[in-house]
């Protein structure tokens, strides 16, 4: 599907190993989805990039945290999206999902320097979901998204779906 005639876009860009951070972001696209006027881009890290970014008009990044960092995938993308999108998208909105295995703060922060360097506006706090996983086998299982953290994603997705079509971002 490609957006229709004035349309707004919204990029989430996401990496998951274990699933937890997938859902957060499908969760945060159906509440994007939800809204009228706004074109949803669900991407992984591996698929997104440069391009993709200058296309879209707002964004939200899910990451994984992985040893007290952003998840190498999603460093990556930043890596390969930050000089072709810089100076152009200043002022946009973002949001950010943090799925963490304990605190999720370093992820959030590196990704508020992320953003403060290419100039966009927070629309909202990170969402930082901990999974309490501290083991390796923890930390490796499947992860299972409880529904009130999922309807906390939703509802950055709708929020930023809305504001984006109504001209507020």
């Amino acid at each position: 599907m490609m957006p229709g005639v004035g349309m707004k876009t919204l990029l989430i860009v996401f990496h998951s190993l274990t699933g937890g951070t997938q859902q957060m972001a499908e969760a945060a696209a159906r509440g994007a989805r939800s809204e009228a006027g706004v074109f949803v881009r669900l991407l992984t890290a591996s698929e997104a990039g440069g391009d993709d970014v200058l296309a879209a008009d707002g964004y939200i990044f899910a990451t994984p945290e992985n040893l007290a960092a952003l998840a190498g995938r999603m460093k990556d993308f930043f890596d390969r999206a930050y000089y072709p999108a810089l100076e152009r998208i200043n002022g946009r909105p973002y949001a950010s999902l943090i799925c963490a295995g304990s605190d999720g703060m370093n992820a959030a922060r590196q990704i508020v320097r992320i953003a403060t360097g290419w100039r966009l506006r927070a629309i909202a706090e990170p969402i930082i979901v901990c999974t309490h996983a501290q083991t390796p086998e923890a930390i490796l299982r499947p992860k299972t998204i409880a529904s009130v953290d999922l309807a906390r994603c939703a509802e950055v997705g709708a929020a930023m779906a809305t504001g984006l079509a109504a001209g507020i971002f």
